[in-house]
């Protein structure tokens, strides 16, 4: 099946072929024919599998007739990210359309988007705060919206966006098109799906799990090592780029401190950053600049970078609904990429879980050795220089010591070695 089976206009054709695009994903073959028809879509698939296409190309398509540079399309997201990228996939495959879009979200200058909404605007993508913000000063005007789109509607309620949520659907026309998407469905978004859809055409792709795409792998470590760890696996795997997760924004900047002063080409990205210096985060991390970023869950909706070849766990999250999203930042765009989990004594829940979810498929790095090589173990695969920076007339940065307190010489202690990681692998091994 190609784009061209969808009737679209060959304007929106022109920008999907500018993309390199040949065929359509599942998610896309089976949602855009129901939106085009006009019909509410509940859209469910795992990240990375073409969601945001699924949507932009159906409303491209209807605000190609009717009247110009009036807001007709309200594209709501959880995270500033988010909504810059699917922006940008707007500007992109309507690029020929002529169609105009603006963003709106916080932690800006709220009189630049003023005046962009002041010109003509047909679609805005927005996050719900700064959303009310303007509708409260009176700078949008709703009344026109056509079609609404939910994106990442598990996310905003993690966020606790779903009052506003609400807010905004009394603003805007009852009469409309509505489109949900997420790649989790609890139950609480269930329920704001059968507040706003209309007898919705359900698009479930895959079960709503880890993209399958991606393999897992659980390394049993203590919490004081994490770090030492980190830079041994980063010494020994070559990775193109790879995404940190920790839970604070305290451990994503000082870890990435730290990673930068070790010799490797890192960066942070969490909630005290000010726009601009996120969006330099983001640009360095997608042209190659920064080979590492160290983030809070707040990059794990909205990074579409597809050259992510490893993600990795400093810090386990609570929830599996948490892990996928995180784990979708790899494995995107039907390439391969590897998880790897920093589990500690507080993480076996979680591991619970994850091996419910995945099975066989989870291969466990611990004293036994299963599922792939020891933290420090001398059999592992050959050193890289990954991440490191190059300075001219020097070699590169090579410590002088290895991670777990060896030369690079000599043989290196496993995870074994360590007071308290028999207990960690027992606890795993029962699950």
């Amino acid at each position: 099946m190609s784009f061209e089976n969808f009737n679209l206009h060959e304007k929106i054709v022109d920008g999907v072929r500018s993309q390199g695009y040949n065929e359509p994903t599942a998610i896309q073959t089976q949602s855009i024919p129901p939106i085009l028809e006009g019909r509410d879509v509940m859209g469910l698939a795992q990240t990375g599998t073409g969601k945001t296409a699924a949507f932009v190309l159906p409303i491209l398509q209807r605000l190609m007739d009717g009247p110009r540079g009036r807001l007709r399309a309200l594209i709501i997201a959880p995270t500033r990210e988010l909504t810059e990228q699917i922006n940008k996939d707007i500007v992109r495959l309507g690029r020929r359309t002529k169609l105009t879009s603006a963003t709106v979200y916080g932690g800006t200058s709220i009189f630049n988007q003023i005046n962009r909404l002041r010109g003509k605007v047909d679609i805005v993508t927005a996050c719900p705060g700064r959303l009310l913000d303007h509708v409260g000063r009176g700078t949008i005007n709703l009344s026109g919206i056509e079609i609404l789109v939910l994106d990442e509607a598990d996310h905003m309620f993690d966020m606790g966006f779903l009052p506003d949520i609400r807010k905004i659907l009394s603003h805007i026309p009852a009469k409309r098109q509505n489109l949900l998407f997420a790649a989790t469905m609890p139950g609480e978004i269930v329920s704001l799906a059968n507040e706003v859809l209309n007898n919705p055409v359900r698009v479930q792709i895959g079960q709503i799990a880890p993209a399958n795409t991606v393999s897992h792998t659980c390394y049993a470590v203590e919490s004081t090592r994490k770090t030492s760890l980190l830079k041994d696996i980063l010494t020994k795997t070559e990775m193109e780029s790879v995404l940190i997760f920790t839970k604070t924004k305290r451990v994503a900047e000082s870890l990435a401190e730290l990673l930068e002063r070790s010799g490797y080409n890192a960066t942070s990205l969490h909630g005290n950053m000010q726009q601009n210096a996120r969006q330099r985060a983001l640009d360095g991390f997608r042209n190659g600049m920064s080979k590492i970023m160290v983030a809070t869950d707040i990059a794990a909706r909205g990074i579409d970078v597809t050259r992510v070849s490893h993600v990795i766990n400093y810090d386990m999250p609570d929830t599996m609904d948490a892990y996928t999203h995180r784990i979708g930042r790899t494995g995107r765009a039907a390439k391969t990429g590897d998880a790897y989990n920093f589990i500690t004594g507080k993480d076996v829940s979680i591991l619970q879980s994850l091996k419910r979810v995945l099975g066989s498929t989870l291969k466990y790095d611990g004293p036994d050795g299963a599922g792939g090589f020891l933290w420090g173990d001398t059999t592992a695969p050959a050193r890289s220089n990954f991440g490191r920076k190059q300075v001219a007339g020097k070699r590169s940065f090579s410590p002088k010591r290895g991670a777990c307190g060896k030369s690079r010489g000599g043989s290196a202690r496993s995870l074994a070695g360590f007071p308290g990681v028999q207990r960690i692998a027992a606890a795993a091994s029962r699950v």
